[in-house]
């Protein structure tokens, strides 16, 4: 999980080999050279990301498959220092990475839009363990795999249909998966448990959402959707709505929108679900301007995005009172998109309940299906830089 120094003498050559899967493959025989490996530390630091030890060569040798080797040269903005292993939380990415992996999710655009598709990630399976119910998530994780040319081995409902459901461990669930796959992506019920799949697995871990948490890949295809619709990123104003206690979205929002310049970011959302302090203290800490607001009239005249959340009723617990408190009061409706501005857009991670009218869904500025295929580019674009590199 290093953040540096993950590029081999002669990736320049023939690619970028990935550290993490070299448990899984001793040799490559493309002109006869070998490569070193590498494997994690046990330690986990705080951003995500863990330093790398070499291991000597063990096990079979084995040939690179050809998909492998369709490597495209990497971003003129890329250098070794942008290397990561794990998707894991906001905070790993820096702005030029982010640019990086947009410039790459744009090359995915053309290969979707392609009916032949790509045949790079040919020999690859990735596994989808999905603790917690998703849609979008997952469908465009393995969306993106088998556009890419890979394959799916999928879990929907692991809490209750796994073996977690008899008691075992999340580790051991990672060491016996890591086995039969190249790269996990994850969803969990606890805030956490991506860092421990990722301390633990020699392959690749991709957190898609763990509890009140992060969800990272959302995240970047958010601020993804940002830059297409907007234009730009710096010196934009975003009104967050909704449930900003327990959006894990919103919070790792935050976090990448904290990379750019001039940036305003108003909290809209009822008392009983605000914005967490310590989300209002990074920002505080990097520079960034918020603002807390009962007003969401006034808030989206002011925007470029006004992002709403759903109000999570799973997160409430028995608490249906205070549910039921929240549930309905900031709602975008045919009113708001009046006061807004004509170039803004309405976001939404999705599933919506009725904090978005349908009758907005009609306005040009109604962007959240826009969003949700966005992602669909951002993962193809994350599963090939951390299988094949940049």
């Amino acid at each position: 999980m290093s953040a540096a120094s993950l590029l081999f003498s002669c990736s320049m050559h023939v690619g970028v080999f990935h550290p993490k899967l070299a448990a899984k493959s001793s040799v490559c025989c493309f002109h006869n050279q070998p490569w070193n490996y590498l494997k994690p530390k046990t330690s986990f630091g705080h951003s995500g990301i863990s330093e790398k030890s070499k291991l000597s060569r063990k096990g079979d040798e084995i040939m690179w498959r050809a998909g492998a080797l369709q490597v495209e040269s990497a971003p003129s903005s890329v250098g070794q220092n942008f290397q990561f292993d794990d998707v894991i939380e906001a905070q790993q990415f820096d702005r030029e990475t982010l640019n990086a992996i947009f410039e790459v999710a744009r090359s995915m655009e053309s290969i979707e839009s392609n009916s032949s598709g790509s045949q790079m990630l040919n020999g690859y399976l990735m596994a989808t363990l999905f603790y917690e119910p998703s849609t979008r998530t997952r469908l465009s994780f393995e969306s993106a795999m088998k556009r890419l040319g890979g394959d799916v081995l999928t879990t929907e409902n692991a809490r209750e249909f796994s073996s977690a459901a008899k008691g075992e461990t999340l580790e051991d669930t990672i060491r016996t998966v890591e086995g039969y796959s190249d790269i996990i992506v994850m969803r969990h019920f606890e805030s956490g448990a991506a860092k421990r799949a990722a301390a633990t697995a020699s392959i690749p871990v991709i957190n898609a959402g763990d509890g009140p948490g992060q969800h990272p890949t959302q995240a970047l295809l958010d601020v993804y959707t940002i830059e297409r619709e907007i234009g730009k990123l710096d010196g934009i104003r975003v009104g967050l709505v909704g449930d900003l206690t327990n959006g894990r979205i919103v919070c790792s929002l935050a976090y990448l929108l904290a990379k750019y310049e001039n940036v305003k970011i108003y909290f809209v959302s009822p008392n009983v679900v605000k914005m967490k302090d310590d989300i209002k203290e990074y920002l505080t800490s990097k520079g960034v301007e918020w603002e807390e607001s009962a007003d969401l009239m006034e808030v989206a005249s002011k925007c470029d995005v006004v992002y709403q959340t759903r109000i999570q009723r799973e997160r409430f617990g028995e608490n249906i009172d205070l549910y039921e408190e929240a549930r309905g009061k900031y709602i975008v409706n045919k009113d708001v998109l009046r006061v807004m501005q004509k170039h803004a857009v309405v976001m939404h991670p999705l599933p919506r309940l009725d904090e978005i009218t349908v009758d907005v869904d009609s306005d040009p500025r109604a962007a959240y299906f826009r969003q949700a295929k966005n992602g669909l580019y951002i993962r193809m674009a994350l599963l090939k830089v951390l299988l094949l590199g940049w």
